[in-house]
């Protein structure tokens, strides 16, 4: 009984009252740093249909490209969509989207930009925050001192970095210490648009083995480097940059496809008004329903829909590896080396 008048006896006092009734949330509590990263904010009218947020995402289905509905007047905007249910915040997307201004927008961390360095170097060294664990290896690993601790988070300081890498060795996180080229960008960009869509019009020609794949095997074909290496080097002269760029393109590489065979059509037009961009389309008189390969963005709700398997759905994974020759030379390096492809026939089929 006495404890529950002391209760009232404190909840009554005047000033209890008046801190109950006016208590406010610490205003640097509630302000976002400006290194924070949100989830990534979309431009529509700024993209350019690329891919390469999807490409790039390390997150199984946290960012797709979708299509806007054409009309009389205009064609329908391709633009990324982030399901946050999905999104890791890595910000990845962000930092490889191409289109100026960016897209994907979600942190002032992304937008690389070029400062005065002491020594004039390629490569810029940069920590993501939101990647980094704060184990003080790449401090400890440099040897000018030029990574600093301010904040409780780490940074290169530009003008004492000498640019030897030491710290990119010594990262225990991959992707948390970057080592980015800051120069020649468009011709990076068109390097990488190369890359990719050289081997997918490879892939696109083996269209008789594709059919003949069933669910339970692999495609496995080799595409020598040598292919792309001559073209490659004429967009971007820098062999270093360029082997680099190509490499880690290639690896991080992951591509959809689809085949369709109008043979097998019945005309039950379900998969007509499935289509999210209007790629699938049926005239009346047609012999089978027709698929727009430009329009087409792989999403695969066709060949879900499709019981007569008219689609069929792919996905292919790329890896560069050694055709075990000796040399020290980057181009006889480049031109030695062999891209695997590997290709795997949507699970679904046997099902169907």
């Amino acid at each position: 009984m006495s404890s529950i008048i002391w209760y009232l006896y404190e909840f009554g006092r005047k000033s209890w009252l008046k801190g109950f009734f006016n208590a406010k949330t610490d205003e640097e509590i509630m302000k976002k740093p400006d290194r924070f990263r949100n989830f990534p904010e979309v431009i529509k009218k700024y993209c350019i249909g690329c891919g390469s947020c999807t490409v790039s995402c390390p997150s199984p289905n946290a960012i797709k490209l979708v299509r806007d509905m054409d009309d009389e007047n205009s064609n329908g905007i391709t633009y990324p969509v982030i399901t946050k249910g999905a999104c890791i915040r890595c910000g990845f997307c962000a930092e490889i989207c191409p289109s100026e201004p960016k897209t994907l927008y979600c942190g002032e961390n992304h937008f690389i930009t070029e400062k005065f360095s002491i020594i004039p170097s390629k490569r810029k060294f940069i920590v993501d925050d939101f990647l980094c664990i704060h184990c003080g290896k790449c401090r400890d690993a440099c040897n000018v001192n030029a990574i600093e601790d301010v904040g409780n988070r780490f940074f290169v300081n530009e003008k004492k970095c000498v640019a030897c890498g030491d710290c990119l060795k010594a990262c225990p996180v991959k992707g948390a210490m970057k080592g980015v080229f800051i120069n020649n960008l468009e011709e990076q960009k068109a390097v990488i648009k190369f890359i990719v869509d050289k081997l997918e019009s490879f892939i696109e020609s083996k269209e008789k083995e594709l059919e003949e794949l069933d669910s339970a095997s692999l495609l496995k074909i080799q595409y020598p480097l040598s292919e792309l290496w001559d073209e490659i080097v004429a967009i971007l002269p820098d062999e270093e940059v360029t082997y680099e760029i190509a490499e880690n393109t290639i690896n991080r590489l992951k591509l959809r496809f689809i085949t369709w065979n109008e043979d097998n059509c019945k005309l039950c037009k379900l998969c007509v008004n499935e289509c999210p961009t209007g790629a699938i389309t049926y005239t009346e008189g047609d012999t089978a329903v027709r698929h727009n390969k430009d329009k087409c963005l792989r999403c695969s709700y066709c060949y879900q829909t499709c019981p007569f398997c008219v689609v069929k759905y792919f996905t292919a994974k790329f890896l560069v590896v050694d055709n075990k020759n000796e040399t020290t030379k980057i181009d006889e390096i480049a031109k030695n080396k062999i891209i695997e492809i590997t290709v795997k026939s949507s699970s679904l089929s046997k099902h169907i």
